[in-house]
């Protein structure tokens, strides 16, 4: 799974990091993904955050590719 936050549309809710904080930060007033994240989302739940982040952040910034 391939991850990416556009920040066209990313207004700095802090969702993403707070629901999958091994993939996501929070850093000047948007949402990134972290390096390395590719890893962690073989991590046993780790998916299952990064779908709800997904599907609960705001903006709909957050991008998930195959």
């Amino acid at each position: 799974m391939k991850v990416s936050v556009d920040r066209s549309l990313c207004y700095g809710s802090a969702e993403c990091a707070h629901r999958a904080p091994a993939v996501f930060a929070f850093e000047d007033g948007y949402g990134v993904v972290r390096p390395g994240a590719a890893e962690a989302a073989g991590e046993p739940g780790v998916r299952e955050a990064i779908g709800e982040a997904a599907e609960k952040c705001p903006s709909q910034a957050i991008v998930l590719t195959e």
